[in-house]
């Protein structure tokens, strides 16, 4: 009798402690010497939170409930190391908020989460979207882009090589296509090879109200495909994307950076992304060279480049340095950003510590 019970007792204690949400803190202290020249803001030298890696600090659990099933979530803020302040005003946590179910079927959550087209994108970009050479300079990564508030995703285990996701954000008006957005993505793992193609639409009609009629608008659509290839000390890295309709492609500095003629967010343009990211000595040289084509009328189109390196003083802690330059066409206003920031210029530079925790 005394052996079931001390049965009984160890198998609820094990119960119990396999119930327990497993709890992780972590996060990014980013912190970095910014240089910007060439628009009428600059020539700037800044100390900047965020240039390589947004600095954040974040939660994230799980919990195993058995059977294949297990409860997530994730509670992650931004962080200006600079100021000591959240990195938006009257926000918890703004960069991602979500809790979702992992079953044999694959991943849901809700909640504010990253977009199938934005993993995508950074997935493949040498700079990871942040430092000088980020995509962010002549590709729309950036808004509604890259992470989205009220959506359901759904991601697939992988089935000899492939996966897909799907994401769909309530746009919560009286009309239910007013201000959603959904997307999704597919991709192919084989050895060496990742190839991915990415999707993403967002309506901005404005809802009618008492003094103001309905405003409609064309679909904001971005089409993205990536590949990378690992070489032996080398990886190879493209990006090629299509961009139609409104607000598909805002300019990331929408503040007129060079003066003259406000330039005109393309309504349709094509993007495209060569990169290598290489293990050399201690650390990691990354390099990509950028082009916009601009198909309206006005042809804006720009050219980009961008050179770094992220020296590791150890597995959590590296020295880096990066820099880029933007030629823009026909008045054109893309600047050279990095992670938190949307540039003033067409030329810029980091140099800064990062630290991982």
């Amino acid at each position: 009798m005394k052996k079931a019970a001390a049965l009984i007792v160890s198998l609820a204690a094990g119960a119990a402690a396999q119930a327990q949400t497993q709890v992780q803190i972590y996060g990014i202290v980013d912190a970095a010497i910014v240089g910007e020249h060439g628009g009428v803001a600059s020539p700037s030298t800044k100390l900047t939170s965020g240039a390589a890696s947004a600095s954040r600090i974040g939660f994230r659990g799980t919990e195993d409930l058995g059977n294949g099933l297990s409860a997530f979530f994730t509670l992650e803020t931004g962080v200006k190391i600079d100021t000591g302040e959240v990195d938006a005003a009257g926000t918890i946590f703004n960069r991602q908020a979500f809790v979702g179910l992992n079953t044999r079927a694959g991943q849901v959550a809700l909640g504010r989460q990253y977009t199938p087209w934005h993993t995508a994108l950074a997935a493949v970009d040498p700079f990871g979207t942040g430092y000088a050479g980020t995509s962010k300079n002549l590709f729309p990564d950036n808004g509604t882009n890259v992470r989205t508030s009220n959506t359901i995703t759904y991601k697939s285990p992988k089935l000899n090589g492939f996966d897909g996701e799907l994401a769909y954000a309530f746009g919560e008006q009286p009309d239910a296509s007013t201000g959603r957005q959904f997307g999704g993505a597919i991709g192919y793992a084989n050895g060496p090879l990742v190839l991915r193609a990415a999707y993403n639409s967002k309506n901005t009609d404005v809802t009618a109200t008492a003094s103001a009629p309905f405003v409609s608008r064309s679909l904001g659509r971005n089409t993205l495909l990536t590949a990378a290839w690992q070489l032996q000390m080398v990886s190879l890295r493209f990006a090629y994307g299509i961009d139609k309709g409104f607000n598909a492609a805002t300019l990331g500095n929408a503040n007129n950076p060079y003066g003259g003629v406000k330039p005109t967010p393309s309504l349709d343009g094509r993007s495209a992304l060569l990169g290598i990211s290489a293990a050399i000595g201690p650390g990691t040289l990354m390099a990509s060279v950028m082009h916009k084509d601009d198909r309206t009328s006005f042809n804006q189109d720009a050219n980009s480049w961008g050179i770094g390196y992220l020296y590791g003083l150890s597995k959590r802690t590296g020295l880096y340095a990066a820099y880029a330059h933007i030629d823009n066409k026909n008045g054109a206003g893309y600047t050279v950003a990095n992670n938190t920031e949307t540039g003033t210029g067409n030329t810029g530079y980091n140099l800064g510590i990062r630290h991982s925790f």
